[in-house]
């Protein structure tokens, strides 16, 4: 129990490193997918065993080669990062049963990458430090890249390189301005990082002031913030199925450190760096969530729509925790795993619709506004999902937006309550306006299939019934929602008293150390 802290981490580099040496086709795709899937059921004892462990408030440091946390790698598990956890195994099951299905076969070294995104995923929520946070995001960041282009042709690889090559970018700005924090605070450790700030001298505030921007700047990049959210959507909408779906946790991990950073480092005791930033994230978060709706409403493909739709999220997100009082994180962190479940859901059934479209439109022939046929199933999780997305009741969605709402400072209420229910509104049209298009025949309105995702066979059992697990999690956040939300509120509350984070991590009262 000492080193469970790392385990999220070790499993799924096993897994990866396994999946590599069983390549070779005389070992066949079972027993690939035997051990990707047990490689899955030892992360989710672990990812279990600490989400109870934090889940009482504990937080657990634990310090590789105990060397000191200003020194060495620190790894830190608290509430927020056994969250974020849970939600990502959760991702990570549904995704990884649809790739199962025949998808893993067409993309080289599938299972390898999907593990190595496992890794750099857990390693980013659990770094206690924030050079090894860009160190996960870089193994987070190749892996995507490998699982985005394998296999594709034409368009989807012009959209992938120009995802690389954003990514590669921000990457840089990253590590540009963690040679300016270094060179300003003498320190990377987050703990560390959180002291001095407070004890910063005048004369080095301009500087820590830039490095600090630039840092938050590639975060809202990562999470597609206005305007650098470009690349989102048609990356997203091109991706290979089951790639797109996990890929809807990524824009949370931009999110994830923006709260990190902001609760250790910006808190009431920062002095002059005391909410940094938090007045511009709030500003282009609203932003972000107008456009992104608008660009909904405007989508002719249902993957776009529900690329835009992360986006949605991903805004909705920053409105909460910009806001930063207790009652809109602990809102924000409630919608942030229900938005992850539905957006990948709509991209798995949005794979379902598609290619049953293509099968109905060469068998029959159908007048406009006939029903097209063999849509039952995919039509009732779409109705599901849509009501999930948009945050209507009974839903989960509806109750994170209604607490968020309840939580806005007086200060804020009227934008705010205006901004999320008229964008709220445009995503209903939107989402009205794509079922009439998917479920009744219009000719020479035919979604265009992604370039890889080309296969023209039925929908399998498990394809449908990785959408169905999606779904059943929201629907569980909706009837589970009291427990879940004081879960939420208690992590709320541990954010926003750090200083037990950062006694535990600097290591003045650690709980658990390496040996």
């Amino acid at each position: 129990m000492n080193h469970l802290v790392i385990l999220p981490i070790l499993i799924p580099l096993l897994g990866a490193a396994l999946s590599l040496f069983i390549e070779h086709r005389r070992y066949g795709p079972k027993v690939q997918r035997t051990v990707a899937w047990a490689s899955m059921a030892a992360l989710a004892v672990a990812v279990a065993l600490l989400f109870a462990q934090t889940s009482q408030g504990q937080i657990s440091a634990y310090l590789l080669g105990d060397w000191p946390a200003r020194l060495g790698i620190a790894l830190v598990a608290d509430g927020l990062a056994g969250w974020m956890l849970g939600t990502t195994l959760l991702l990570a099951i549904a995704c990884l049963l649809y790739a199962c299905t025949g998808w893993d076969r067409r993309a080289p070294h599938f299972h390898a990458l999907f593990q190595f995104q496992l890794v750099g995923l857990n390693g980013a929520f659990l770094t206690g430090d924030i050079f090894n946070l860009f160190v996960f995001f870089e193994v987070m960041l190749i892996a995507s890249y490998g699982l985005l282009l394998s296999g594709g042709r034409g368009l989807r690889m012009r959209i992938g390189l120009h995802y690389v090559v954003f990514n590669v970018t921000a990457s840089t700005l990253f590590l540009i301005a963690l040679g300016m924090l270094y060179a300003t605070l003498g320190s990377l450790n987050m703990a560390e990082i959180g002291q001095r700030i407070a004890e910063l001298p005048p004369s080095h505030l301009k500087l820590a002031k830039a490095a600090l921007g630039l840092l938050l700047l590639v975060f809202c990049s990562k999470a597609a913030l206005l305007p650098m959210y470009l690349w989102l959507p048609e990356s997203y909408a091109r991706a290979p199925t089951a790639v797109a779906a996990l890929f809807v946790i990524m824009t949370k991990v931009g999110l994830y450190s923006v709260l990190r950073v902001s609760s250790l480092w910006f808190d009431a005791d920062a002095g002059a760096m005391s909410g940094y930033g938090s007045d511009w994230l709030l500003w282009a978060g609203i932003a972000t969530l107008v456009v992104a709706a608008l660009g909904a409403l405007a989508a002719t493909r249902m993957s776009v729509l529900v690329a835009y739709l992360v986006v949605v999220s991903a805004a909705t997100l920053f409105i909460a925790f910009a806001l930063g009082n207790a009652g809109t994180i602990s809102a924000g962190l409630y919608y942030l795993p229900h938005s992850t479940f539905v957006a990948a859901a709509l991209f798995l059934i949005a794979d379902l619709m598609r290619r049953r479209r293509l099968q109905a439109d060469r068998r029959h022939a159908h007048e406009p506004g006939t029903v097209l046929p063999g849509k039952t199933i995919p039509g009732l999780l779409y109705l599901l999902a849509a009501v999930a997305v948009a945050g209507l009741p009974p839903m989960a969605g509806f109750l994170a937006k209604a607490a968020l709402l309840q939580a806005v400072p007086a200060a804020h209420t009227g934008v705010v309550w205006g901004v999320v229910l008229s964008t709220s509104l445009l995503v209903i049209m939107g989402l009205v306006r794509t079922g009439i298009r998917l479920f009744w025949h219009v000719p020479g309105d035919d979604d265009a299939p992604p370039e890889t995702d080309v296969a023209e066979a039925p929908a399998r059992p498990f394809e449908t019934a990785a959408a169905c697990l999606l779904l059943g999690y929201a629907v569980l956040m909706s009837v589970f929602a009291a427990p879940l939300m004081r879960q939420t509120d208690a992590i709320a509350d541990q954010l926003l008293a750090p200083d037990r984070y950062l006694q535990d991590v600097r290591g003045t009262t650690p709980q658990v150390r390496q040996p």
